[in-house]
């Protein structure tokens, strides 16, 4: 018996006993929806993406076991006003947080730490600590003024001094060298302050810190800390840190961390990218889902325009999403985040076959046959066209189990499955639903103009077959010679969110030169080997220099040292002095008056610079409003808030003393010592890696040299060759397994070339469009070619076989099928065209490309196929058009 036979005596079974195929299908549907939802899981785990036993894969895994504190980072980065506030922020939050160890195995303020606070001096290069001493010198007479009275009473004291210094003819008090920062600068910063704190401000605050560096205001990243937390992951859950994320925001809040605070806390850092990642992923994927039922169901309408017919497809499409799913969950049991995609490729795909299925049947009941008579010329005419769809997308999907790429091998397999899901259920359940609810004939005949256009385009093409040939192949060629301009974009942060908080705050972290998590890692078997693999890296040009734990340490230390000593003796005297108690409201006014008639000085002394006056003027007038006490008390905050933790922190800082590898806090020391030995070595890049050919570079640079380093720039570059190589290898075997497929059924190379030129002038189109619309290939949609291999060649099929069972080629253009061909192409390109929707950029550019893919297929089978299959009929053709 044919296949054709078989698929007939199929459906006169399934129509003779309807009820048993419904109840049969229900109960299959109920135990595959209890498995669905009680046995799917999603790992979140990115690393088993690709293939566990790469090299690449495996030096990575031994320096994370080496070093389990790195990657897999909440990155808490705090932005405040001024330093010192998002210095007490990182302290505060950093002991909330340390406590939680069912969240959190580490919890590190590297910035905060009392060593740091000793001897952060030492970590000033040399020329930097000689200017900072000089800073400090000239502005001696500020800190011995404020150090006692740290408040506004001090602060008037001081510019009464220097009012009085002025009018005796010396020069202003400057806190920098040479003046770099004179006390007009200081003034209107001062005035600035204090009018934002009188309108309303309750964060504005004086950045002393700034000051003292010469700075009239902060620069951002003087007022940014960053703590690290290492949440602990759970990775069967979609969100894996968010339970410690949410901790860190909760804690936050509580802590009065907040913008209105002057306090901004976001999240960024592995973890947290890979969880809010997820979540994209996943709204995506629902808002894709509802969108394509909504666009699949409606294209129906518009196609099928019989409600018993789109209640048989649409129930089969229900029905074998569920079957699907219950397949993925006895099979594969936990999905990653490309897999999740098979809902809408089984909508989108499973649809062509009702469509093509309907179709046929209608166009049997058009023509008068009855129920039975219908079902069977459908099955007979569709059912071998089908098959042969359903094994090449198989073919298609499945082609990627061989290769590397674990995560789209997933996916493959499921939806492999499901396109023998999609076959039987289309061969199984509308037919018992039409046993039951006959459709009723004669709604083909308001598909007149869908008819008319389908054969304008034929009678078009036939009529210019020659012309069409030869604009095709122009076209081919043309896209042929731009397919070297299409790109792959190898960094998986461009498949992230930019909206999401993580994505944004890395992206902005970026834009800080001295912070880069691009950089080459290296295990060394201990300490004097990574010496020496540390200079053999940083003699490459590419490497801008390459540290070790013993590069930890501060160089020139026993200069420094005598810098820092000089520094303590002219400022001792004035930082231990004892503290006054802070000023009640009537000293508070005494201090306002004090301070406006200072100014007043300062505006009229003659030995004052146009700028110093101007900003005396400004200061005195803003200050004269602040005249109720709260208003002056918030003046008084805002002004010197900042005053007793920089002064504590800049004494603190004048103890410093010799520090060895020893001395080093240990969070910082085991980042590059691992406790048997192993050292780990860091080297950064001198070019550019957010450029991919730059990070090529750097990478091929260092391996070469050695072999062994790893990091993120060699997760970015080996993932994307593995992920190159696993699409070369899975679209050659589609093609081949293609081929031997349509070789072995259609038997005629005549016709196997027929089904394959219209797929390939659209996999030629696809690549220079994405190369012409700077769409790079990427991780997710790489998927595209080798899919459009299987899902192309269905339109082709349908066509080239349609055209063998009828006389000519206008006998199967005006035929059900073309319209089957240009609807089942529509529902794919809305399904696909869904998944473009998604906040996720990896996720939507796999439906754009699928989208465009598939619709250059349509147009090249419906515009290109009749003028070659009127220039190359078949023998079949050619005797009855003859006779």
């Amino acid at each position: 018996m044919t296949v054709a036979g078989l698929i007939a005596a199929w459906v006169e079974g399934v129509r003779r006993r309807p009820w048993l195929v419904v109840s049969v299908a229900l109960v299959l549907t109920a135990v595959s929806l209890w498995l669905a939802v009680t046995r799917i899981g999603v790992s979140t785990d990115t690393s088993a993406m690709l293939d566990p036993d790469l090299p690449f894969q495996r030096q990575d895994r031994a320096l994370k076991a080496a070093f389990p504190q790195l990657g897999g980072e909440l990155a808490v980065v705090i932005d405040a006003r001024t330093g010192a506030q998002a210095e007490a922020a990182a302290a505060d939050l950093a002991t909330a947080l340390a406590p939680r160890a069912d969240l959190f195995a580490a919890v590190e303020d590297l910035a905060g730490d009392p060593f740091f606070r000793r001897n952060g001096l030492l970590f000033l290069d040399l020329d930097t600590l000689y200017d900072l001493s000089d800073t400090l010198a000239e502005a001696q007479p500020f800190l011995g003024a404020l150090w006692p009275d740290p408040s506004l009473r001090g602060l008037a004291g001081l510019m009464d001094t220097a009012a009085d210094a002025l009018a005796g003819g010396d020069a202003a008090p400057s806190l920098a060298p040479g003046g770099g920062l004179a006390l007009g600068p200081v003034l209107d910063r001062m005035a600035t302050v204090a009018e934002a704190r009188l309108e309303g401000d309750a964060a504005a605050r004086l950045d002393w810190q700034a000051l003292m560096r010469g700075r009239a205001t902060p620069d951002p990243s003087d007022a940014r800390r960053i703590v690290l937390a290492k949440p602990t992951l759970d990775l069967e859950a979609l969100s894996p840190a968010g339970a410690a994320m949410t901790a860190v925001r909760a804690t936050a809040q509580d802590l009065g961390l907040t913008p209105d605070a002057g306090v901004t806390v976001r999240l960024t850092g592995a973890a947290a990218m890979e969880t809010e990642e997820l979540k994209s992923v996943q709204t995506g994927m629902d808002v894709a889902g509802a969108i394509t039922f909504v666009a699949v169901v409606s294209l129906l309408i518009i196609g099928l325009r019989s409600p018993r017919l789109i209640l048989a497809t649409v129930a089969t499409l229900v029905v074998g999403l569920c079957w699907t799913a219950g397949l993925a969950a006895v099979t594969v049991g936990t999905l990653n985040m490309i897999s999740v995609a098979f809902a809408v490729l089984f909508i989108g795909l499973s649809v062509d076959f009702g469509i093509h299925v309907a179709l046929r049947y209608r166009e049997g009941r058009d023509r008068g046959a009855d129920n039975a008579a219908a079902l069977a010329e459908a099955a007979r005419g569709v059912g071998p066209a089908l098959v042969l769809c359903a094994v090449a997308a198989a073919i298609a999907f499945l082609s990627f189990l061989p290769t590397d790429y674990r995560g789209l091998a997933q996916l493959g397999l499921i939806s492999g499955m499901g396109m023998g899901v999609a076959f039987v259920a289309n061969l199984t359940l509308p037919p018992a639903i039409l046993a039951l609810l006959p459709a009723r004939p004669g709604g083909g005949g308001r598909d007149g103009a869908a008819r008319a256009l389908v054969g304008r385009i034929e009678a078009g093409a036939r009529a210019r077959a020659r012309a069409v040939a030869l604009g095709a192949l122009v076209l081919a060629v043309g896209a042929a010679a731009l397919v070297p301009a299409a790109r792959f974009d190898f960094d998986p942060l461009n498949l992230r969110d930019p909206d999401t908080e993580s994505v944004a705050t890395v992206l902005d972290l970026l834009d800080d030169p001295q912070v880069t998590p691009y950089t080459l890692d290296v295990l060394a078997a201990d300490l004097d080997a990574a010496e020496a693999l540390a200079d053999r890296m940083a003699a490459l040009p590419e490497v801008a220099g390459a540290i070790t734990a013993r590069d930890l340490v501060p160089a020139e230390q026993e200069e420094k040292l005598f810098v820092i000593g000089d520094m303590a003796l002219f400022l001792g005297a004035s930082l231990a002095q004892d503290t006054r108690a802070p000023p009640d409201v009537p000293a508070l006014r005494a201090a306002a008056v004090t301070l406006g008639e200072a100014l007043a000085r300062l505006a009229g002394a003659p030995g004052a610079d146009s700028e110093t006056r101007a900003a005396a003027d400004r200061f005195a007038a803003v200050l004269a409003r602040a005249d109720q006490a709260d208003a002056l008390a918030g003046v008084d905050r805002a002004l010197t808030a900042d005053l007793p933790p920089v002064l504590d922190r800049l004494r603190d800082s004048l103890t410093a003393g010799p520090v060895t590898l020893a001395d080093l806090p240990a969070s910082l020391r085991d980042r590059y010592l691992a406790p048997d030995g192993r050292a780990r070595v860091e080297a950064r890049s001198a070019l550019d890696v957010r450029d991919p050919d730059q990070l090529a570079r750097f990478v091929d640079a260092v391996r070469a040299e050695v072999p062994e380093a790893t990091g993120s720039p060699v997760l970015i570059r080996e993932s994307g060759r593995t992920v190159l190589r696993a699409f070369a290898e899975a679209a050659a075997l589609a093609l081949l397994g293609i081929t031997v497929l349509l070789a072995v059924t259609l038997r005629r190379v005549r016709d196997v070339l027929l089904v394959y030129a219209p797929l390939t002038l659209a996999a030629l189109l696809t690549v220079a469009t994405a190369a012409v619309l700077g769409l790079p290939f990427n991780f997710a949609n790489v998927i595209v070619l080798p899919l459009l291999f299987g899902l192309g060649v269905a339109s082709a099929i349908h066509l080239v076989k349609r055209e063998r069972d009828e006389t000519t080629v206008a006998d199967a253009m005006a035929s059900s099928t073309p319209r089957a061909v240009v609807f089942s192409a529509l529902t794919t390109i809305g399904s696909f065209g869904s998944i473009a929707a998604s906040s996720h950029p990896g996720t939507a550019s796999m439906g754009v490309l699928l989208t465009i893919a598939i619709g250059l297929t349509l147009v090249c089978t419906l515009g290109v196929l009749p003028a070659l299959l009127a220039l190359w009929p078949s023998r079949k053709g050619i005797s009855k058009a003859g006779r």
